[in-house]
């Protein structure tokens, strides 16, 4: 699994749901859509998404909306709670 380090409960779950909306969707998600999940500020969204990105959990493609891709196997994710 890529990893720089361990990833917390909520990372865990951010990505989770970032795997499962891509899988049901067939598209990634919007960052609007974790911030109505989570129900949490546009803000906090957009800063779990670069830690997200920083740990080497998820990669996205820049100046391109919806291409986040979530690196960790999903056999390694647990469910969304």
């Amino acid at each position: 699994m890529p990893s720089k380090g361990r990833f917390t409960k909520l990372q865990v779950q951010y990505l989770a749901f970032i795997h499962l909306y891509t899988k049901i969707h067939r598209c990634p998600r919007a960052e609007a859509d974790l911030q109505r999940y989570f129900r949490v500020t546009r803000p906090s969204v957009h800063d779990m998404v670069l830690r997200l990105e920083d740990g080497g959990w998820v990669e996205r493609v820049p100046g391109r909306a919806r291409s986040m891709r979530v690196l960790v196997p999903a056999d390694q994710l647990p469910g969304l709670e």
